[in-house]
């Protein structure tokens, strides 16, 4: 799972959402719609896209 890695799409606005989600999404680097980030497949970034799966779009990469 080391190799594998996470690319994250942000694709619904944050806009009307907690503040907490928000800044969840800013942590995993995303600040505009369509913006796409790169991150490895850990536990840690898993539970951070559970949190706004609603939002993005994630895909697998090996």
């Amino acid at each position: 799972m080391s190799d594998k890695t996470l690319r994250i799409t942000l694709v619904k606005s944050p806009i009307g959402y907690s503040k907490r989600q928000k800044a969840t999404l800013r942590a995993l680097g995303l600040r505009r719609m369509q913006q796409t980030v790169v991150h490895k497949d850990t536990p840690v970034i898993r539970g951070m896209v559970a949190k706004v799966v609603h939002l993005v779009r994630v895909e697998e990469e090996a």
